[in-house]
């Protein structure tokens, strides 16, 4: 077994042995807290799981306080269920230890789940963590913060900012669209790219993103070269200026064939991005403060997190459909008792 196939092979602690597990929610994300709460602790019952601590998230703290709060009362699993900020207070806390993150998505744009392939589909987050299908992913970290799929600088957090939570709750990731339609004539930023210890470089761009995994709302890959383990960051550096370019870029992207136009693709360990002035920046499809500057590392192997079985694929969505499947056996025969 080479290092790379050793690397991805699902091991450590007693996987044999249902885990302690916590449940980090946000309360504004589900529609009915009690019938969830039932539903979640009947299924892991069901599989012979002990029952899992629940901790609800603030506005003050999205879910880091808690998930340092789980761990310390002894949580070897932690589910995160809500949406990006709660997804990424979560993998914050995590990142470094042994304790293992599954993914609840409640959301209407959960980054991290789409590259599961889980959607907000309740049934199959549980199965993959009863499954106990485990890779361990690098991270990214910006400041104090770390993300697991991607940062963004420019048009893409712009897109989140003007798209609204009642638009995306009626129609979901297609609400991103609408958002992005407002910035598509936006004049570009004047960056200075440093990767690693190389030169900088100067470009005119829309956006940059720096990615640990490739897949965009709506199953998009973006980054077909991106694997979350491999121990470096994606650059994407975006240059379309007209209307005719995102077209363009659209349709290599549907058509997930070739080269992408108006798209360069760097690789890192850092990379530190600066612009003329500030801009719109997020963190895994969260928004953080505007800034002139957004600089990301890469820390290899810090995350252990539950993901469709087999876990070897580069492909982190690989057999959730039929983890989907035997989730809805698990949930449905809980929601009939």
């Amino acid at each position: 077994m080479d290092g790379a196939e050793q690397k991805r092979t699902v091991t450590g602690g007693d996987r044999h042995r249902p885990p302690r597990s916590a449940v980090v929610v946000n309360p504004t994300k589900v529609a009915d807290l009690d019938a969830f709460r039932a539903t979640v602790d009947e299924a892991l019952a069901a599989a012979g799981w002990p029952a899992p601590t629940w901790y609800e998230t603030s506005a003050e703290d999205p879910g880091r306080g808690q998930t340092e709060q789980a761990v310390a009362a002894g949580a070897e699993l932690v589910f995160a269920c809500g949406g990006d900020g709660t997804v990424m207070a979560c993998v914050t806390a995590l990142a470094g230890s042994d304790v293992e993150l599954a993914v609840l998505p409640q959301g209407t744009g959960n980054l991290l789940a789409a590259n599961l392939g889980l959607s907000n589909d309740l049934a199959a987050g549980l199965q993959v963590a009863v499954d106990r299908g485990r890779r361990r992913l690098d991270v990214g970290v910006v400041d104090d913060r770390c993300f697991a799929v991607m940062a963004g600088m420019g048009f893409d957090a712009q897109m989140l900012a003007d798209t609204s939570e009642t638009t995306k709750a009626r129609i979901g990731w297609p609400a991103y669209v609408v958002g992005a339609a407002k910035h598509l004539r936006d004049r570009p930023m004047r960056l200075t790219i440093r990767i690693d210890d190389r030169p900088p470089m100067r470009r005119r761009a829309r956006t940059v993103l720096v990615a640990n995994v490739g897949r965009l709302q709506g199953g998009v890959r973006l980054l077909t070269e991106a694997e979350p383990d491999d121990g470096w960051l994606d650059v994407a550096v975006l240059t379309p200026n007209r209307v005719r370019h995102w077209l363009a870029m659209g349709w290599a992207l549907v058509r997930r064939r070739g080269s992408v136009p108006r798209m360069e693709v760097h690789r890192a360990r850092k990379v530190v991005i600066a612009s003329n002035r500030a801009q719109p920046r997020q963190l895994d499809g969260d928004l953080i403060a505007p800034g002139r500057t957004l600089t990301a590392e890469i820390r290899p192997e810090s995350l252990w997190l539950c993901v469709p079985r087999p876990a070897g694929d580069p492909d982190l969505a690989h057999d959730a459909d039929a983890a989907a499947r035997r989730g809805e056996k698990l949930v449905g025969e809980v929601r009939r008792e």
